[in-house]
């Protein structure tokens, strides 16, 4: 069968040899008879002679098999035509990469097309400026010549530094002008920081800033760029960054007066703001002091700390309905207090532990700033939940919160339990779940990205962690899904262990299997006899107790 396919293919490109063989010896046949001819041959003859040319070299063009391959290629669901390629890498796979990039009209040169570009670019300008109806398409319109002309400048090819042209070459630079790296460096420069100019004028402050920041790039000592930073800057409430450009401008030309007005313009903002940096730079410093001693202290005294996510999604446009909902559910009582750290008492002695006391009968919380490691549980539950006394000296009078509608909030009548977590592989963590901090790096970027999502370092720092968390939170998605196959595959409820009352904070702070999320010790309180402490413990299997050690 495949030999009498190719046997087929095989004739049909000898009958085609053929032909143009047999077109060719009728053209030179026709050419010798007009050549011959007294009167030589006439336009019709010559019109005749060429059309025939172009189809012979026409009939030479496909290979054998050389169409149906091609044929084959646009059928592909992958193929994208080379018109319809949206970026580089889909004209790169149309395999015509280079003939779209040799493109251009008869006589155009990348060099004359960014010259003709920003020439139309500052004339839109100077129509704007004189339109006295303050048409704003004028600038537009600069702007789009502007990136047009950088897009030519970036095609052009630089001369060496030691280029020195030859008298031909000048006389052809005049239509072809060649640049050197740094002139066309300079080039650049000038059309950002007129593309910048064109913002301005439009109050694109954003755009402004960027295209005067890559105007200084490419050209540190432009001056005007560097005033149309300093500006954008400055719209954008960005002082210190304005501050900034205007002692690099000034640098420049320490006599320019539109930096000089500006400057004294903002100078007290300014200031404020380099101030304010220092002193956000300081008390950084100051924490990450505080979190390498506490880090130090807890690998001293075998006390294990862990954290949760700080996010509940991975992009803005995500049902929040399933995740989100769950994590508050969980975690909520956690995060106004996220940020906080253990302190070491002053003069020395033992350190005091930020502590949330849950109570999920009852769905509130009480959240403890300084309990001291050497502190016992019941002591402070006694502060809290007194035994009160009724007129009959039973025990049975009413507490003090409201929220306890059958008083049973009394120290004697509360069980303690704190979670297990971090059980089993460490590798796979749910993202549900306590994850273990193993080194100090991660603690400290835990701790500043905490602070960071609570607003303390100001919108756009939020920003950045939020970004951190989310690809944190996304990576602990992925890895759970490859090996359990979905999110709703969850750990099993995490067990728990109950703490004796007359135990210390530093019992169950050092106790094996006690992992401290977020740097807060959580405890979860529940009336012994209340309906919602059976249904914990139908769901969370206690696995010991923490008893008071012989002092």
């Amino acid at each position: 069968m495949s030999s009498s396919v190719k046997t087929s293919k095989g004739d049909k490109s000898a009958e085609k040899d053929a032909l143009i063989e047999k077109m060719k010896a009728t053209k030179e046949e026709w050419d010798a008879e007009a050549a011959a001819s007294p009167d030589g041959p006439d336009e019709t003859d010559a019109l005749l002679s060429q059309a025939i040319s172009m189809a012979i070299d026409q009939g030479k063009g496909w290979a054998p098999g050389e169409r149906e391959k091609y044929l084959e290629t646009l059928l592909d669901d992958d193929f994208i035509p080379p018109l319809f390629a949206a970026n580089q890498d889909e004209l790169e796979r149309s395999g015509l990469a280079d003939a779209f990039t040799t493109l251009h009209d008869e006589g155009e040169t990348p060099a004359r097309n960014m010259l003709e570009s920003r020439k139309k670019g500052n004339e839109s300008v100077a129509l704007g400026r004189k339109n006295v109806a303050k048409n704003l398409t004028y600038y537009r319109d600069a702007v789009n010549h502007y990136y047009e002309a950088y897009h030519w400048a970036n095609r052009i090819t630089p001369k060496d530094e030691d280029f020195v042209p030859t008298p031909e070459e000048l006389l052809a630079a005049e239509d072809e002008p060649f640049f050197t790296e740094k002139e066309l460096d300079e080039m650049r420069s000038i059309i950002c920081a007129n593309c910048a100019l064109a913002h301005m004028c439009l109050k694109n402050w954003g755009f402004v800033r960027d295209e005067a920041k890559k105007a200084v790039d490419f050209n540190p000592t432009n001056v005007k760029a560097w005033y149309r930073l300093a500006k954008a800057h400055q719209m954008l409430q960005n002082w210190e960054e304005a501050g900034n450009a205007i002692d690099s401008g000034l640098e420049q030309s320490s006599n320019n007066k539109e930096l000089l007005q500006l400057q004294k313009l903002l100078a007290e903002k300014v200031r404020k703001a380099r101030l304010h940096r220092q002193q956000r730079e300081r008390a950084r410093a100051e924490r990450t002091s505080r979190i390498k001693d506490v880090w130090r202290y807890c690998k001293e005294e075998d006390i294990a700390l862990g954290r949760v996510s700080l996010v509940a999604t991975v992009k803005d446009d995500e049902c929040e309905e399933n995740e989100a909902d769950s994590m508050e559910q969980r975690w909520h009582h956690h995060y106004p207090h996220t940020g906080q750290l253990p302190k070491r008492q002053q003069g020395g002695g033992g350190w005091t532990w930020p502590v949330l006391f849950v109570y999920p009968s009852h769905r509130q919380s009480d959240f403890i700033e300084h309990f001291a490691e050497d502190e016992i549980i019941a002591l402070r539950m006694a502060q809290m939940f007194p035994e009160q006394e009724d007129e009959d000296g039973d025990g049975d009078g009413e507490t003090e919160m409201p929220w306890d509608y059958n008083n049973e909030f009394r120290c004697s009548n509360l069980a303690v339990y704190f979670e297990v977590h971090c059980e089993g592989d460490d590798k796979v963590i749910h993202p549900d779940s306590v994850e273990r901090l193993k080194d100090q790096g991660s603690a400290m970027r835990f701790y500043e990205s905490s602070r960071a999502l609570k607003g303390d370092e100001g919108p756009e720092m939020a920003n950045v962690a939020r970004c951190m968390e989310r690809k944190h939170l996304h990576n602990q998605r992925k890895a759970w899904i490859k090996k359990h196959g979905s999110l709703w595959s969850k750990p099993d409820p995490c067990p728990v262990i109950q703490v004796h009352p007359a135990v210390t904070l530093g019992q169950i702070l050092r106790h094996k299997r006690s992992v401290v999320p977020n740097f807060l010790m959580t405890l979860i309180l529940f009336p012994a006899n209340h309906p919602a402490h059976y249904d914990f413990l139908k769901d969370h299997k206690c696995i010991g107790i923490v008893e008071p050690k012989d002092t």
